[in-house]
């Protein structure tokens, strides 16, 4: 079963419009999804009331994981510091993947392992997913 860590601007971009595309992530079978708090309160703060209030439904299915010391980041990775308790989180959390939009500080790691996490864009997670959806 995967696990599937979400950065903060995918739980944004799942909230930002009711109908939003990358809702199909809480639609897929055997798949767990978690975030953890550093990650949600990210994504709040750029949403409006009612943007909040279609996150808290969708978290209400999602793991929420207790936020780490970055001392858990893989050594030699070089992310700026508001990514690294993303990472350090999903690592923690043994998460298959980091399913992040975020390809200015996570793009060159697209594709790789780091901690036993693969980072994947939501597009190419979801791509690779034909008929898993619930």
């Amino acid at each position: 079963m995967d696990r599937l860590f979400l950065d903060a601007n995918v739980l944004f971009s799942a909230t930002y419009r009711e109908e939003a595309p990358l809702r199909r992530l809480w639609r897929l079978i055997r798949v767990e999804l978690v975030t953890s708090g550093y990650a949600l309160v990210e994504a709040e703060r750029h949403l409006d009331a009612e943007q909040r209030g279609r996150l808290a439904e969708l978290v209400q299915e999602v793991e929420i994981v207790p936020d780490v010391p970055s001392a858990d980041f893989p050594p030699g990775v070089a992310l700026r510091d508001k990514d690294v308790p993303i990472l350090a989180a999903a690592i923690a959390a043994r998460a298959t993947h980091l399913i992040t939009g975020d390809r200015r500080d996570f793009g060159a790691l697209y594709g790789e392992g780091l901690g036993g996490v693969l980072i994947l864009p939501p597009r190419d997670h979801l791509v690779s997913l034909p008929g898993k959806e619930a």
